[in-house]
């Protein structure tokens, strides 16, 4: 994963935005549970960051590869679930980052 390419960078994206999800399930139990709405603010505000870049990376990157919009949802939609994002990551992101490699070998050729 090279953190230059646009792809490299969705794909880190993609892993963060997940442990960020990831991270503010048991914040939100401190707040309902223990009256502690401090960490809940600060992994909620990275966590709402982290989750508008990601949508915006992958919209771009949607429209730089012309995807098609089936995949573009989907991968939009999975960081609306928790881990959704890590499959996403394994299943189409690491695809296409195989695809893109396969490319540039048969370009050397």
């Amino acid at each position: 994963m090279k953190l230059t390419t646009v792809l490299g960078q969705l794909r880190i994206l993609a892993i963060i935005e997940g442990i960020s999800y990831l991270l503010l399930i048991p914040t939100i139990i401190l707040k309902y549970g223990f009256e502690m709405g401090l960490p809940n603010k600060i992994v909620g505000s990275i966590h709402g960051l982290l989750f508008i870049l990601y949508c915006v990376w992958v919209v771009y990157y949607a429209l730089k590869k012309k995807w098609r919009l089936m995949k573009t949802l989907i991968c939009l939609t999975a960081s609306l679930l928790p881990i959704a994002t890590f499959i996403v990551d394994q299943r189409i992101l690491k695809m296409e980052a195989d695809a893109d490699l396969q490319t540039a070998t048969n370009n050397l050729s």
